[in-house]
């Protein structure tokens, strides 16, 4: 779980233990997080916590949100960091983030929710473990040479810190989710895209339309919602 410590030339004011989804930094009463200096925007800036790591929106404020001395939209926080909203400060402490090394580019959705199967270290599933998943949903073999004239889709990441993302679902396989909590593989076939739990994850499955995706798999459909390790996609076709 992270902190948050908000000072004021070096002066500790308050000290916020990390521990909702959701935190609101602003000078009107109503944040979480009220910081009360006319530089801050009534509704300043947004921190989404999805499992250990955090993710810091600027709400379009007046005077701009700072990360280490950088204007920032978007940033995935890391342990040390400090975040400047006004004349404010707010260091940042979570040695158990996993987002270090990430930055706020348009990669960012890509680097912390797409997995690369058999990666080692980090705790991803096996490559067989992910087609015994497939095969057991009854896709056939993977064949990055046939996806020529199969259907297209993307998805929209519609909830948290990447909202507005967009990923094309142009591979035969596409490993989304978080090791040990919920991985699901999305399949690319001529009768369409599918989405199927990785065995071996510890997590809860996904959901599809607030439905949990069972072994057999679900073939996905225009404007459906799928929800894994607390972000929420929608999936649509494309002509």
């Amino acid at each position: 779980m992270g902190k948050l410590i908000l000072s004021l030339d070096g002066a500790v004011l308050a000290e916020y233990d990390m521990n909702k989804e959701r935190y609101t930094i602003g000078r009107l009463p109503d944040n979480d997080i009220h910081v009360d200096n006319m530089a801050v925007s009534g509704h300043h800036a947004l921190i989404i916590n999805i499992l250990n790591d955090s993710f810091l929106e600027d709400l379009n404020s007046t005077n701009g949100t700072y990360v280490n001395g950088k204007l920032v939209k978007k940033h995935a926080l890391q342990d040390g960091d400090t975040v400047t909203i006004g004349k404010h400060a707010l260091k940042y402490s979570n040695e158990k983030a996993s987002a270090a090394g990430a930055d706020d580019d348009d990669d960012e959705f890509e680097k912390t929710m797409i997995i690369r199967p058999g990666s080692k270290g980090t705790g991803a599933p096996s490559m067989d473990s992910v087609n015994r998943a497939v095969a057991g949903a009854g896709g056939a073999p993977l064949d990055v040479d046939a996806q020529k004239g199969l259907p297209r889709a993307k998805l929209q990441v519609l909830s948290g810190a990447f909202a507005g993302k967009e990923l094309e679902l142009n591979k035969a396989l596409t490993t989304l989710g978080r090791p040990g909590v919920q991985v699901a593989a999305i399949t690319r076939r001529a009768d369409g895209f599918f989405v199927v739990p990785v065995e071996g994850d510890s997590g809860k499955p996904p959901q599809v339309n607030d439905k949990p995706v069972t072994r057999e798999g679900i073939r996905l459909k225009h404007n459906d919602v799928i929800e894994l390790a607390g972000v929420k996609m929608g999936f649509f076709e494309l002509k």
